[in-house]
């Protein structure tokens, strides 16, 4: 069977964001946070190195997961994804990907089975590299810029503050929920749960 291969995965779950001290806890990095959620969550590190990112493997509900934080920077991150999708012949459908989202309000969640980039450029490059968008994906909110004018990429790359940096904190934790009940309960039940 496809997904039964020894030793192998059944998912991967991609969690975005740039590599570097220098970016964490930017609004770009809404992944990777929840990428350290998640393995405070199942009590482990995320440090292999293999596919052009930082890998673990974990177990949700009988199925095994890869978990991966690509180190390839944003605009890249289709690299690793495909490497790994390839590697494990997983199919677009259980490739979940974890991004920040701008046009949504802090913290705030939303689920989706497919869709386009919305402008997000790690997402567009994961699109390219699949050749699909039909791919599972959980963005986190991380606000819009405070006005027009301010530039989308200082935005992304600002860090959270205060109440907003708690919100984050909160947000990353239900998205490793999320993820968990994606994988055992199915898209529906992870959408009406957590959008």
């Amino acid at each position: 069977m496809l997904f039964k291969k020894p030793g192998g995965v059944n998912w991967l779950v991609v969690f975005l964001g740039n590599p570097g001290q220098r970016y964490e806890g930017t609004r770009h990095n809404a992944g990777f946070m929840t990428a350290d959620a998640m393995a405070r969550k199942k009590g482990l590190s995320i440090n292999r190195l293999r596919f052009r990112a930082l890998t673990a493997q974990c177990e949700i509900d009988g199925e095994r997961v890869l978990l991966m934080k690509p180190q390839t920077f944003m605009n890249l991150s289709g690299e690793a994804v495909a490497q790994a999708a390839g590697f494990y012949k997983i199919p677009p459908e259980r490739v979940l990907v974890v991004s920040d989202e701008m046009s949504l309000p802090i913290g705030k969640l939303r689920i989706r089975q497919k869709g386009s980039a919305g402008g997000h450029n790690g997402l567009k490059n994961i699109i390219a590299r699949l050749g699909t968008e039909n791919f599972p994906r959980i963005r986190l909110g991380v606000g819009a810029p405070p006005h027009p004018d301010y530039d989308a990429a200082d935005w992304v790359l600002s860090a959270f503050k205060n109440q907003d940096a708690e919100d984050m904190a909160a947000a990353a934790e239900r998205a490793a929920e999320a993820i968990e009940c994606y994988i055992s309960r199915g898209p529906e039940r992870a959408m009406n749960l957590y959008n």
